[in-house]
C-alpha cells in the first residue's frame, strides 16, 4: 500500500487506514470467489486500487451526494469510494448474488455506514443519484441504455451530475453509437508509469447530456 500513498495526497490518513484492511478481507474472499482475476491478485494495490483511486483527484463530493456503482463486482470503484468519501452515500449493485454477498460483507467488516450492496439490476432501481459509475462493465451505449432514468441532473460537486466510467481501449466507435461525448476524459496513461494503464481512461458524462426517458415500470 505505501508504494501508491504518494501518488493520492486528496485520500486521507483514515482512508488509508481503511484500505489496508479492505485489501486483506478481499484477498481472503478472492480465495473463495473469483473477485479478481487470480493472476491480477498479486497486483491488487497498484493496479485495481490505484484504478479506482484516480477520481479522487479529480472529484469533490459535497455531504449528501448519491451514488450508484452499476455492476460493480467486488465492489470497484465502489466499496473505494465510499471509504474516500465517507460523506456522501453508495448504492452498488450487481445481478450476481455471490459477488454481492461478498461485497456486503466487506462494507460491513469495514464498518462502511454510507455504502450498501445489492442484488438486482440497474432497470430495476427506481431512485435517482448524483453519479452513476461502472468499471469496464459493458459497452457505452448498452451501459447507458440501463441507466438513463438514474440520473439527477444538477451540481453541487466538482463535477456536474453525471457518469463517471472506467474504460480502456479505442472509445471513439462507441461514442458515435452512444450519440453523446463526455465532457471530460482523465488518460491514466498520463498519470501511472505502468504499461497496464496505457489506453485507460475515466469519462464523464454530464446528466444534462443524456436523454431523461423514463425506463419501462
Amino acid at each position: 500500500m505505501n508504494r501508491i500513498k504518494d501518488q493520492f495526497p486528496e485520500v486521507s490518513a483514515e482512508a488509508w487506514a481503511a484500505l489496508d484492511v479492505w485489501a486483506v478481507r478481499l484477498r481472503n474472499w478472492n480465495e473463495k470467489i473469483n473477485l479478481i482475476s487470480r493472476k491480477d491478485i498479486d497486483h491488487l494495490e497498484e493496479r485495481h486500487l490505484a484504478h479506482c483511486l484516480a477520481i479522487t483527484s479529480h472529484l469533490k463530493l459535497m455531504h449528501g451526494a448519491r451514488v450508484l456503482d452499476v455492476g460493480t463486482g467486488g465492489g470497484f470503484p465502489g466499496i473505494i469510494m465510499a471509504i474516500c468519501y465517507p460523506q456522501a452515500h453508495f448504492t452498488l449493485i450487481d445481478s450476481i448474488g455471490k459477488k454481492v454477498a461478498a461485497v456486503q460483507d466487506l462494507i460491513e467488516q469495514l464498518g462502511l455506514k454510507n455504502a450498501e450492496a445489492r442484488q438486482c439490476r440497474a432497470e430495476q432501481v427506481n431512485k435517482q443519484f448524483d453519479f452513476i459509475t461502472g468499471r469496464a462493465v459493458k459497452n457505452l451505449p448498452e451501459f447507458f441504455s440501463w441507466i438513463k432514468g438514474n440520473l439527477r441532473r444538477g451540481q453541487r460537486n466538482s463535477l456536474p451530475n453525471g457518469v463517471l466510467y472506467w474504460k480502456g481501449g479505442a472509445v471513439d466507435a462507441e461514442f458515435d453509437a452512444l450519440g453523446i461525448r463526455p465532457r471530460k476524459t482523465i488518460s491514466l496513461e498520463d498519470s501511472f508509469a505502468d504499461p497496464y494503464f496505457e489506453q485507460k481512461y475515466i469519462l464523464h458524462f454530464d446528466a444534462r447530456d443524456v436523454p431523461r426517458a423514463r425506463k419501462p415500470g
